[in-house]
């Protein structure tokens, strides 16, 4: 359990570890010094510190709430040589970590197995997110994945029906078929950290006018099927939607408050419950846009300054191109690269300005305004370091621990 922390999701702290503290000094150095318009020709010369890795935008559910449905099954998918490629620009340059996740189902690509092994022949670390309905080609690679790796099973439900009503599944897959397929992958590498995703929806949720069954009630449910089948966490989410005429994500959008209020008692009393099943055998992780909704913040991550800086430390690898930021995966306007984008020195130079022109032009006041965005307050925090005068070199430096942003 020691390495399930509560920096989980405190991103300005993983800025300061001791691997990415470097970069996060010549950024700020290089924003201080920045014309506020022009890339300056010094900028840092640095990879991403993780990427959101999409390997194929095939998908085998139909999940409603799916906020990439409209990438769902392009058709599209990058090859093994465009992945290793990427992957051999991009570790040259300081990548240390890879998340395989959204667009689709990543254990459908073909070469799957293959990819996770040339990524720990690298020494990245891994994070694997999926539907689950194919554990069998996870527990092929889990010998390869070590301490501070994940696997991340979106689940969703605590129950057979809501798991059904909520996935759409296109195969025969249950949800005790897919808890009991996790308890062998753990059972084959126990230092992964196994976790259950679970996406809440409340009552009266609405996509493209059909209402999601609510799951809210199965939180502490969740809890204890995580406990029997030796999962680590139990990640909780609120639902969001992505809005048909901008695409970009929102949380709780056009919910008055009083009803904003209904929904924060509702999941509260059921947190409390899930806290209580856990004990000290399952880790409760609440999502950082989960704790601003139950403070009642949820306007105030919406408030972002007009840079957004965590795009020089993440961004999201795609079949279709590369983007800023995982809320606007597939949105034009968020495009800083091709799919070639990062195969070669050239090309990455070549994305690298894009990037520091689009930190410098994409006005996230304006861009972010209904994004529930997980990165806000790493954003206001690197912002107001770089408006002070306090001197970089006084950064207090965090022990390495995961660098999955």
């Amino acid at each position: 359990m020691e390495k399930i922390k509560e920096r989980e999701h405190d991103f300005s702290s993983k800025l300061r570890q001791d691997a990415v503290l470097q970069r996060l000094k010549d950024y700020i150095q290089w924003q201080r010094k920045c014309d506020g318009k022009t890339p300056d020709l010094a900028f840092p010369p640095f990879s991403p510190v993780s990427i959101n890795l999409d390997l194929t935008t095939a998908c085998n559910f139909s999940c409603p709430f799916c906020v990439d449905s409209k990438l769902i099954n392009a058709g599209k998918s990058l090859t093994l040589d465009e992945v290793q490629k990427t992957i051999d620009t991009l570790h040259s340059y300081g990548l240390l970590s890879v998340i395989l996740i959204g667009g689709g189902e990543p254990t459908l690509h073909k070469d799957f197995d293959e990819i996770v092994r040339y990524l720990k022949s690298k020494r990245l670390q891994i994070g694997i997110a999926t539907n689950g309905s194919r554990l069998e080609k996870i527990e092929a690679v889990a010998g390869e994945l070590e301490e501070k790796d994940w696997i991340r099973i979106s689940i969703d439900a605590g129950g057979e029906g809501i798991f059904k009503a909520l996935h759409l599944p296109k195969t025969q897959v249950t949800l005790r078929g897919i808890l009991e397929k996790a308890e062998k992958v753990k059972e084959k590498n126990p230092v992964i950290s196994l976790g259950y995703s679970f996406v809440i929806v409340w009552e009266g949720v609405e996509i493209n006018g059909e209402r999601l069954s609510p799951n809210v009630y199965e939180m502490g449910r969740a809890v204890e099927l995580a406990r029997e089948f030796s999962f680590d966490y139990v990640s909780f989410k609120p639902c969001l939607i992505r809005l048909s005429e901008s695409q970009r994500e929102t949380l709780l959008k056009d919910v008055d408050r009083t009803k904003e209020k209904g929904i924060i008692d509702e999941i509260s009393a059921h947190l409390d419950e899930a806290q209580r099943l856990a004990g000290n055998q399952v880790k409760i992780l609440e999502s950082s846009n989960l704790k601003a909704m139950l403070s009642q913040e949820t306007n105030q991550i919406k408030r972002q300054p007009r840079r957004c800086h965590m795009q020089f430390f993440r961004t999201v690898v795609t079949p279709s191109g590369i983007f800023h930021c995982p809320a606007f995966r597939g949105v034009e306007e968020a495009r800083i690269g091709d799919t070639d984008g990062y195969l070669s020195a050239k090309k990455f130079k070549e994305t690298l300005n894009r990037t520091a022109q689009s930190i410098l032009t994409y006005d996230a006041r304006e861009e972010c305004k209904d994004v529930g965005c997980f990165y806000h307050r790493a954003n206001w925090w690197t912002e107001e370091f770089i408006q002070s005068e306090e001197n970089i070199e006084e950064l207090e430096k965090v022990e390495n621990e995961n660098f999955f942003f």
